[in-house]
């Protein structure tokens, strides 16, 4: 009888050490899941080649080595990536200057973190009979763009105000997201585009064209990261966090062209070719790059390009209200600034 009690007190013993191990286990897990921080990045586009350094943490784990797993969520413009951050499905907007300063006319509260791209990829590119060769030859020329809200009308009424022309000397037609098509047929004069876009249009026999870009008259970044105020106030370490991974992919990217156009054929809609991609890479790597000699790094943010934008906008009548660019930059969260701290 005496066997048997401690037999059973043994087995009860085993039975209670095997849950609080097993709940040890589960505990550790739990708090393993935890580490790992949600970012929601919402895009102006679906996932393409040009931003094969953010969908490929799977394979190279930048953000998953910082603690954070990063989903993207795509878009169809960068007016859909600002709406995202603002209804609060999204903690980063992967958007443009111009959709930027749309929703800070109408009274967003949203800070710029990150310079993506400084380098302006908008270009006018006509056939070289046209003979347009500067933006004042566009004077009653029939241009095409994307639409009437994209980024290649905002960029072409840039240009012509630099040029001292306005949207009344020229006939803007909306061409679509195949705008070279009505080029190659004679239906327009130029088209808007960017220089991926060109990429694309010269490997599908475009033929010699004249290209005029946009960041030789004004050079407004292309895409940066946004943020609401809320967001900025209450998650920095996260976000520095992000800009960190980020900085590193990018840097990844401009190293390992080749690499990142063979994964791109995986994770970007866009990426069937990888030869295409390795060009698609390549510019936009050029682009991510400052031109400024004193420039710190990626990401680096210059308030007056960006003030010099939001007031061209204003001058065009593309936006009501004068903005003050410095309210909104905020640059403390960059590698560099945070590097610089400590």
């Amino acid at each position: 009888m005496k066997s048997k009690v401690m037999l059973m007190g043994l087995l009860l013993l085993m039975a209670i050490i095997t849950s609080a191990c097993g709940a040890k286990e589960e505990t550790t897990k739990e708090s393993g899941s935890e580490k790992i921080q949600p970012v929601r990045v919402a895009n102006w586009s679906k996932p393409i080649t040009e931003q094969t350094n953010l969908l490929v943490d799977e394979k190279k784990q930048f953000f998953k080595d910082k603690g954070l797993g990063v989903s993207v969520i795509p878009g169809e413009g960068g007016g859909d990536a600002i709406k995202n951050i603002v209804s609060g499905q999204a903690d980063i907007a992967f958007t443009d200057p111009g959709s930027l300063f749309f929703a800070l006319d109408k009274g967003e509260k949203l800070k710029v973190i990150y310079n993506i791209y400084p380098q302006n990829v908008f270009n006018i590119v006509s056939f070289k009979d046209k003979n347009i060769n500067k933006p004042q030859d566009l004077k009653g020329k029939t241009i095409g763009v994307y639409s009437l809200t994209s980024g290649t009308r905002q960029n072409l009424l840039v240009l012509l105000h630099q040029a001292g022309l306005s949207e009344n000397d020229v006939k803007i037609v909306e061409t679509g997201l195949l705008n070279f098509a009505p080029l190659m047929q004679g239906k327009v004069d130029a088209t808007a585009a960017t220089d991926t876009g060109l990429v694309v249009a010269k490997q599908k026999g475009l033929g010699e064209v004249n290209v005029m870009e946009v960041k030789d008259h004004m050079n407004v970044p292309s895409d940066v990261f946004v943020v609401t105020e809320k967001t900025y106030d209450e998650k920095k370490d996260v976000l520095k966090k992000f800009l960190k991974a980020y900085s590193s992919s990018a840097q990844w990217m401009i190293k390992n062209p080749e690499e990142a156009a063979a994964l791109a054929t995986e994770y970007a809609i866009d990426g069937k070719d990888e030869q295409q991609n390795l060009k698609i890479i390549k510019l936009r790597n050029a682009s991510s790059v400052s031109s400024e000699p004193d420039s710190k790094g990626l990401g680096e943010l210059d308030t007056s390009v960006l003030q010099k934008g939001a007031d061209t906008y204003q001058q065009l009548g593309l936006i009501e209200n004068s903005i003050d660019m410095k309210e909104s930059v905020r640059d403390d969260l960059l590698p560099n600034k945070t590097e610089e701290k400590k």
